[in-house]
C-alpha cells in the first residue's frame, strides 16, 4: 500500500490557509511576515520531492499552484510526477498542469492500493480534513509557525470521530521559531 503524507505549513493555532500569498485571505502569506526566514527549516520541503512519487490535492489548491508551479525550476521534481485532483465539480485538468481527476475518497484509497512510492497532499485543507477523517492519511509532515492566527481553514477536522495517535517521528526546532514536525499515525 502507497503512504499518504499531508504535508502542511500550519500556524500554532492549527490554521493553514494562505501561507504564501493566496487572494482573499486577511492574513495571507503569514508565513512570510515578521518570521526571518532560514533555509534549514525548508529543507524537509526539498526531500520531500524527492521522496514521494505523485502529488494529490484538491480542487482549490490545484487550480491555484497549475497556472504558476510548471513555470517553476524549484518544483522541477513535483512538475515530472504524476498528479491528481479529487473533485467532484472540476470537469477537466489544466492543460498546463496536467493532473487525473478523482472524485471521491473512495477513489483515493484505491489509488493507495496501486503500486508506488508516496503520495504527496500539499495544500488542500479541505481534502486533508476529508482524508484523515476517512483513516487514509500515514504522516503528517507539518512546519509549525509561531503565529496564532485566530481564523482561516484548519489543518485537521472538527468532525466527531474517535482519538488519531501520532508517533513523533522528527522534529527540529530553528532560530527563527519555526518547528518541524513529522508524525506517523499510529494505525
Amino acid at each position: 500500500m502507497r503512504t499518504l503524507i499531508v504535508t502542511a505549513f500550519v500556524s500554532v493555532d492549527g490554521v493553514m490557509e494562505a501561507p504564501g500569498g493566496e487572494p482573499d485571505y486577511r492574513n495571507t502569506g503569514w508565513t512570510f511576515k515578521d518570521i526571518e526566514f532560514d533555509p534549514a527549516a525548508y529543507e524537509i520541503k526539498g526531500r520531500e520531492q524527492g521522496e514521494t512519487t505523485a502529488l494529490l490535492m484538491g480542487r482549490t489548491s490545484y487550480e491555484a499552484f497549475a497556472p504558476v508551479w510548471p513555470t517553476m525550476e524549484i518544483f522541477a521534481g513535483y512538475n515530472a510526477m504524476p498528479r491528481y485532483v479529487v473533485s467532484t465539480t472540476l470537469q477537466q485538468d489544466d492543460e498546463r498542469w496536467p493532473a487525473t481527476i478523482l472524485r471521491s475518497v473512495d477513489d483515493v484509497a484505491a489509488l493507495k492500493e496501486t503500486e508506488g512510492g508516496p503520495i504527496g497532499v500539499h495544500g488542500s485543507a479541505a481534502l486533508g480534513q476529508s482524508l484523515a477523517d476517512a483513516g487514509l492519511v500515514d504522516r503528517y509532515t507539518l512546519l509549525v509557525f509561531p503565529v496564532l492566527l485566530g481564523a482561516g481553514k484548519r489543518l485537521f477536522s472538527e468532525a466527531d470521530k474517535d482519538k488519531t495517535a501520532l508517533k513523533l517521528v522528527e522534529f527540529e526546532a530553528y532560530g527563527n521559531g519555526i518547528q518541524k514536525q513529522v508524525f506517523d499515525v499510529v494505525r
